[in-house]
């Protein structure tokens, strides 16, 4: 089963216990809403999964897992307050190291305000599992885009996957892109920006864009036509970053994932948002691309491949 069948199954299993009057949003979008507007979310960060102890130090370690949890509380248009941390750690790491990895995430937390308050240290296989716990009145939900919407994305793509090439690769002089990687952001303004301007729906893009797209049209029951030309222009630096990895740009922004940007909809333009796109009454998902064609451009749609990063 892929990563997504899995989550379906444990959720049928999951719903099987009582509800609970105070949950509003459970298992199935970026963060769980209960209570009045308490909004959870956790994310786990695993050696040789998510990451190489080559490729970062422990500090950038600290840093890239806080911010990847705390991007799902941007996407929900809240703001993080307080997070746990659980640490399991191999018997070769150090005191220092332990210091630096805390150190990091500290240093994330403070950027978009919210504070670490506990957490767990035990022994095993290097991972950091992240609970972040944020508040919105109104949470931007996966589920509610609708036919007519402009498809916004807030935050580069494609620049992690750039990076990540890179040091797959073991290239050099690069170090720009690979701080992509190494040091992504959660949006939490753009977020918060998203709710004053009544947006629809939003998602944050961690799998990739095309395969999170795919999620959120699933969840609203809509579709939606992606220009190529407008994904690529949404990060300016993006072409010549690709060239000089020698990948393709769009290939990049569509599937390479980890940009934790947010992809969210909305009647109208919103100030930090690119439109990428609309949503449809069809729920097939399509990417528009401009071919120059004897002189003359026409743009040819075609389906766009569920495709991205999937642990399974």
């Amino acid at each position: 089963m892929s990563e997504d069948e899995r989550i379906r199954k444990l959720t049928e299993v999951l719903a099987r216990g009582p509800a609970g009057s105070d949950v509003r949003v459970g298992i199935g979008d970026d963060a769980a809403v209960v209570l009045d507007g308490v909004v959870l979310t956790v994310d786990t960060h695993v050696e040789d999964v998510h990451f190489r102890r080559a490729w970062l130090s422990f500090e950038e370690l600290g840093h890239r897992s806080f911010m990847a949890a705390a991007s799902d509380i941007a996407a929900m248009g809240a703001r993080p307050t307080f997070a746990l941390s659980s640490l399991i750690l191999p018997p070769e790491i150090t005191d220092a190291d332990v210091i630096a990895i805390g150190s990091g995430q500290a240093r994330a937390a403070g950027a978009i305000g919210a504070t670490v308050v506990g957490g767990n240290v035990s022994r095993g296989p290097l991972s950091i599992t992240t609970t972040v716990l944020g508040h919105g009145a109104s949470p931007l939900l996966r589920s509610g885009a609708k036919p007519g919407d402009l498809l916004l994305l807030g935050g580069a793509v494609g620049l992690a996957a750039a990076g990540l090439s890179v040091l797959m690769r073991g290239l050099h002089d690069a170090d720009d892109l690979v701080a992509a990687w190494r040091s992504p952001r959660a949006h939490v303004e753009l977020g918060a920006a998203l709710v004053a301007a009544s947006a629809h729906a939003c998602i944050d893009v961690s799998d990739g864009l095309a395969l999170d797209l795919h999620r959120m049209c699933e969840k609203s029951g809509v579709g939606a036509e992606v220009s190529a030309k407008s994904v690529l222009a949404s990060t300016p630096a993006l072409s010549l970053a690709a060239a000089r990895v020698g990948l393709d740009a769009l290939e990049l922004a569509l599937y390479g994932g980890e940009d934790y940007a947010l992809l969210a909809t909305a009647p109208g333009e919103i100030q930090g948002f690119a439109v990428i796109g609309r949503i449809t009454e069809d729920t097939s998902v399509m990417l528009s691309r401009d071919d120059d064609t004897g002189g003359r451009e026409r743009a040819a749609l075609r389906a766009l491949p569920r495709r991205g990063f999937q642990h399974f």
